[in-house]
């Protein structure tokens, strides 16, 4: 049998180790030592950050008619149709960018797209106006 010390994540432990095909110990193991136990540095109390407001949506162009709100916030990549264009429902209107994936806005109803809100490169909120349909 060996006496060794053993340190675990600055823990020390004093252990007993059997030799397979040793000999018999001959005196009995010392109780092991408790290490005392390691004292946390004092964390500082947080100081309160000032966090600015969220950016106001864009205002909606003067538009009219149906609103097509944004279903999630992100980035417009593509305005996919022009003003003016008659758009049946489910028509792909403009494409969104959220999380690295690209989702298509389709027109709620049957229409013609009177104006858009918001421009290729531009950042939206869940619920802003995107374009307005008559």
């Amino acid at each position: 049998m060996k006496q060794l010390r053993i340190t675990v994540a600055g823990q020390i432990y004093d252990v007993t180790v059997e030799t397979v095909g040793g000999s018999a110990p001959t005196a009995a193991a010392p109780a092991p030592v408790a290490a005392p136990a390691p004292v946390a540095a004092p964390v500082p109390t947080p100081t309160p950050v000032a966090v600015p407001a969220p950016a106001a949506a864009p205002a909606a162009a003067s538009g009219s008619g149906t609103p097509i709100p944004s279903p999630l916030a992100g980035k417009v990549v593509s305005l996919d149709v022009k003003p003016g264009t008659a758009v049946k429902e489910g028509d792909q209107v403009l494409t969104l960018e959220a999380m690295k994936m690209n989702t298509v806005i389709y027109a709620p109803k049957a229409g013609t797209v009177n104006s858009f809100c918001v421009a290729p490169g531009d950042t939206v909120a869940e619920g802003q106006p995107l374009a307005y349909l008559s």
